[in-house]
């Protein structure tokens, strides 16, 4: 017969897939609360601490030692997690550990000291800067003329031209507000041709808005009440920058389409989300600069490895242009 948590006589049963112990529940109201996480990377947690439990059936959290994590790492590899869930799912361990190991009065992590399997890190896929001109501008279409259209020309003008995540662009309004119980987290000030943005782990910083977005913007605020709600919105609502068809906050999911439905007719080869235009800005800014402290600011990375990524790109576009370009780069010894 499986042993029960004796930490908290409130933990549920194993088998509710949505419920976690009292600790672990505390931990995800904590991260969301305190550290600002999203709902999505919140919930991303939970699914990865569900794994623990499922692996650890029988061994209360207060338990568990090294060899239970390293054990539950092995049979998740065994059951075909990859390499990069696994260190997603360990990661997840290790920080509530590390949360709630001095509450718990516990000696120390036991998530610590184990490593998951090696990722094989991929580039990021980014569009040309040819490519890039193509979807902005659209050669060939009509003009963007009806409120939807401004509203999703300014909405790629701003991914490409700051290098936001999307979570960041659905979060903008359109000035900073304060109001009923509400205040903006992330706002443009067009006069100053940038935007405010609060990103991950609740860390602020500020981006530039080029030139064709601020002209695109404001084309899309002359017509935005044509979409936004004049009476009964939310002060949430009001406030925001870019809203959908009812006049709500958009969503992502209608970003996405959106902007997939315009690759489409402008006759790119390659599917197109929004976070390929932010791995777009980064690497044209890195061809253009080579100033890698300075895209790391404006992407909002907390380490400088992860903004390195982008120079591996721009080598790959340099060593094939030297391939194609250098007498001597293809010819057989």
């Amino acid at each position: 017969m499986p042993q029960t948590r004796p930490h908290s006589a409130k933990t549920p049963a194993r088998g509710d897939a949505a419920a976690l112990p009292a600790s672990m529940e505390q931990w995800l109201q904590h991260l969301q609360a305190n550290r600002r996480y999203s709902a999505h990377t919140v919930a991303g947690y939970r699914r990865d601490l569900r794994l623990l439990l499922d692996c650890q059936p029988a061994t209360p959290l207060e338990r568990m030692g090294e060899s239970h994590i390293r054990s539950s790492i092995a049979r998740l590899h065994a059951q075909g997690l990859k390499p990069r869930s696994l260190a997603r799912a360990l990661a997840a361990w290790r920080g509530f550990y590390q949360w709630w190991a001095p509450q718990a009065g516990l000696g120390g992590n036991p998530a610590a000291g184990v490593r998951a399997p090696k990722i094989a890190r991929s580039l990021p896929k980014a569009l040309s800067v040819e490519q890039a001109q193509v979807l902005l501008d659209h050669p060939g279409l009509p003009a963007a003329d009806t409120p939807v259209q401004c509203r999703d020309q300014a909405m790629f003008e701003i991914l490409y031209s700051s290098g936001l995540r999307l979570a960041e662009l659905v979060g903008l309004d359109w000035r900073y507000t304060r109001e009923g119980g509400y205040e903006s987290q992330s706002w443009i000030q067009l006069d100053e041709k940038e935007a405010v943005v609060k990103g991950k782990g609740g860390k602020t910083r500020s981006v530039p808005l080029g030139g064709k977005a601020v002209v695109a913007i404001r084309r899309w605020l002359e017509v935005r009440a044509q979409l936004a709600q004049a009476e009964g919105a939310s002060s949430a609502d009001a406030a925001a920058l870019f809203v959908g068809t009812r006049g709500r906050r958009i969503a992502p999911r209608v970003v996405q389409l959106q902007l997939d439905k315009l690759a489409l007719r402008a006759g790119l080869p390659v599917h197109v989300h929004p976070h390929i235009l932010r791995h777009s800005f980064a690497s044209h800014m890195l061809q253009s600069a080579q100033d890698l402290r300075a895209v790391q600011d404006m992407l909002g990375h907390a380490n400088i490895s992860t903004t390195q990524i982008y120079t591996r790109l721009d080598y790959q576009h340099l060593a094939k242009v030297y391939d194609q370009a250098h007498p001597r780069a293809t010819r057989k010894r």
